[in-house]
């Protein structure tokens, strides 16, 4: 029991930067994160400053180029036009969805549970024959599947049909 708890709190990565000591790390990872964060906000600050310069006189004009001004707009009403899209399609397929569920979902079982006991009584006996007891699979270590053991296509659906257990194909 101990064994499994010391696997259970194993650490399976490592940081150095959390651990102690490796302060010029700590620093040089410090300063890279903040030039980063400054490549970021800058040219947003940027941005922001010189379209609201160009609509009040007593903001500083970083740039003022006229064409810099209409892109700006021009993205603008391109990202509000998106985001009134994206809306609709959000309100509308939750709509479908909510509906589709009333409808579906929530009703009866779509499958017939007697059955599904059944069909889970007969793979398990199936998989205990080809592979072994269940005790056994979940307690070995290592387990060479045989090539006569691989499961051909269809196997499983062929076995529902043995034991008239299939319910895509009835009608």
């Amino acid at each position: 029991m101990e064994k499994k708890n010391n696997q259970e709190r194993q650490q399976l990565y490592t940081d150095k930067y959390f651990e102690k000591g490796h302060l010029l790390l700590k620093i040089r990872q410090f300063l890279i994160s903040i030039v980063g964060w400054l490549a970021v906000i800058i040219p947003i600050l940027i941005t922001i400053t010189s379209f609201w310069a160009s609509f009040d006189n007593r903001i500083p004009h970083i740039w003022s180029y006229h064409e810099g001004i209409y892109e700006i707009k021009f993205i603008g009403i391109l990202l509000i036009f998106l985001w009134i899209m994206t809306t609709i399609f959000s309100i509308s397929m939750t709509l479908i969805q909510n509906r589709k569920r009333d409808r579906v979902v929530e009703q009866w079982p779509t499958f017939n549970p007697i059955n599904q006991k059944k069909r889970k009584q007969t793979i398990d006996n199936f998989i205990d024959q080809r592979f072994g007891n269940q005790e056994f699979r979940e307690n070995v270590k290592t387990y060479d599947v045989q090539p006569e053991q691989n499961l051909d296509t269809h196997q499983i659906q062929k076995l529902y049909a043995q034991n008239n257990l299939d319910e895509i194909n009835k009608e």
